[in-house]
């Protein structure tokens, strides 16, 4: 369900300034954050779920943080 609002609402995904950077330095890519985020997002294997007013979405070795109302992606990490 989770992963179905976000694909519907997948034109409003964005991040800031700040976390163009933040997201590129936690994942260890040059690539557009944005777009390799959401690239992850719509692979069969990902699993989205929601805490408080937040969405997780955990593909391949990553976790991207995204705020639900206002669809920002705060953050990503690998683990």
């Amino acid at each position: 369900m989770h992963k179905k609002i976000l694909i519907k609402n997948v034109e409003k995904i964005h991040t800031t300034e700040m976390g163009v950077g933040r997201i590129q330095k936690n994942l260890g890519i040059a690539d557009e954050p944005v777009s390799y985020c959401v690239s992850k997002l719509k692979q069969d294997n990902s699993v989205v779920t929601k805490e408080g007013k937040n969405y997780y979405v955990n593909a391949d070795d990553c976790i991207i943080t995204i705020n639900s109302s206002s669809f920002t992606i705060i953050t990503a990490h690998k683990f």
